[in-house]
């Protein structure tokens, strides 16, 4: 390795290090940080944001980078100057003050929207909100786009997709899927009461560790935590936090959030040690990450084999409770398609219905076609437009998503993203794992775990996330692989003949 590139990992160290510092802090604000300690976080944070942004368009680390990038290097040295040079390309576009200043207010939207939850009160959190939607549009005007802002927002998540590129996709989704729900609506509903007995909180935690285990996920490099709004942490494949949430009367709540952050976490930890800090050791995008946290969520966790697997585990933590229940009832229950409030809890049919209204709210309040306070009225019409149901409260609401107190505008996409790539990946997992069955009823989760590493994790940023696809798949990014395995889960669940549920 030449001294040229010595000097670039010299130099991707140190930033590398100034961000975990920033996702150690984000992790601590969520889950340990007392109240009172906020004002110098927001601060402490955007001092830190802005010693990485200068890192990241020092000059001289430009000129290097172009040095290298007209040497004849290996195969992943090229990848690492490649994916490098283009984060830098749009950092250089983005004013040092606006870096700051997002990170400064984020740190306080944050708190103000875990305040407005619990006071029920939009007016605690909009003001903040009304700041993250004018710096972001700032962001996108700095950046630029050919089509409209959004899609400078949105590329900073899955790298070269515009709303053009996606839109096809989503309207085909939403017929299928308003097909889907209207034949589903017709039969009669099941029953998830088991889900909703009283599961002692002491017995989740044990219950979802024990699960992560199996999975694969190993705490002597990570740990699971309580938040408001569960989520991972991901500092590096040696130290990767999750959270979860709990509620004693269902456990539907934590178990599915474990599983699917569980998801995020085999991610991080089978990204590359030794590439740490630099592209080949991040993940490509959050559509492929999303991919890897429904696929675990969805098509393993609520699977028939996985049924067989759980239920021995919830007579053995929660006795008495759950010993009239056989696994076809567990299944069932893991399985009800019902329209539903909140986004996390949504099942598999209707979720991308939830992503679909955020993402028209996302780009009208980009546009500047509504305000921030058109929020809370435009969620309420169109929750009972898609899915026939209306909050009542905030917290069931507009204010259910801890995402734009982030200041995260275009992420949003990415999980339906991620729900059609996982389709098409958990395919071709079956097709080379033909024992995937009877290892999953099993517990025997690490073949799919490995297989994933393989195909995925390790590969880093190597390739864009539709070459990615492309390569693990051997096909396109499609809606149609979705829609086939949706119909092939809940046909048989609610008694339809494939031409009742598939157009």
């Amino acid at each position: 390795m030449t001294a040229t590139y010595d000097s670039y990992l010299r130099h991707m160290a140190q930033l590398h290090a100034l961000n975990l510092a920033q996702g150690l802090l984000s992790w601590d604000q969520e889950t340990m940080m007392p109240p009172r300690g906020l004002e110098a976080r927001a601060h402490t944070r955007a001092v830190l944001s802005g010693l990485a942004h200068d890192m990241l368009v020092d000059p001289a680390f430009g000129e290097l980078l172009d040095g290298l990038a007209a040497q004849e290097l290996p195969h992943h040295q090229q990848v690492n100057i490649r994916e490098t040079r283009r984060d830098r390309d749009r950092a250089v576009k983005i004013p040092r003050e606006l870096v700051t200043e997002i990170s400064r207010v984020s740190s306080l939207a944050q708190k103000a929207w875990q305040q407005a939850r619990e006071q029920e009160s939009w007016a605690v959190f909009s003001p903040l909100l009304q700041e993250l939607v004018q710096l972001r549009r700032r962001e996108a005007e700095a950046v630029g786009y050919r089509d409209e802002p959004y899609d400078a927002l949105l590329d900073a998540y899955e790298p070269d997709t515009r709303v053009a590129d996606i839109l096809p996709l989503l309207d085909t989704l939403r017929e299928g899927l308003v097909r889907m729900v209207r034949a589903i609506g017709e039969r009669p509903p099941h029953d998830d009461a088991v889900l909703r007995r009283r599961y002692p909180v002491a017995g989740q935690m044990a219950l979802s560790r024990r699960v992560l285990q199996d999975m694969g996920f190993d705490f002597r490099a990570g740990r699971l935590d309580v938040s408001t709004h569960p989520f991972t942490a991901d500092l590096g494949p040696t130290d990767v936090r999750l959270t979860t949430r709990y509620d004693e009367n269902d456990l539907g709540n934590s178990l599915f959030s474990t599983i699917h952050e569980g998801g995020h976490g085999l991610y991080e930890q089978g990204l590359p040690a030794d590439r740490a800090g630099t592209p080949l050791g991040e993940a490509v995008s959050l559509g492929i990450h999303e991919s890897q946290s429904r696929l675990w969520e969805n098509l393993v966790g609520r699977s028939r084999p996985f049924a067989d697997y759980l239920l021995p585990l919830l007579r053995e933590h929660f006795p008495g409770v759950a010993d009239d229940v056989d696994a076809d009832a567990l299944y069932r229950a893991c399985n009800v398609v019902r329209p539903s409030l909140v986004r996390t809890e949504a099942d598999e049919v209707t979720y991308n219905l939830h992503i679909l209204l955020r993402l028209e709210l996302e780009r009208e309040l980009v546009r500047g076609n509504i305000g921030v306070d058109d929020l809370p009225a435009l969620w309420r019409e169109r929750m009972r437009e898609y899915l026939g149901v209306e909050p009542t409260t905030l917290r069931e609401g507009v204010l259910q998503d801890i995402h734009w107190s982030f200041g995260l505008f275009g992420y949003f996409p990415t999980y339906t993203l991620g729900n059609l790539y996982a389709a098409q990946i958990f395919a071709a997992a079956r097709a080379d794992l033909p024992e995937l069955d009877k290892q999953m009823a099993a517990g025997e989760f690490y073949p799919l775990r490995d297989w994933l590493r393989e195909k995925i994790h390790r590969r880093g940023r190597e390739l864009p996330p539709r070459e990615l696809c492309r390569a693990v798949t051997g096909r396109d990014l499609a809606v149609e692989p979705f829609l086939e395995t949706l119909a092939a889960k809940f046909g048989p669940l609610y008694a339809l003949e494939p031409g009742e549920i598939l157009a």
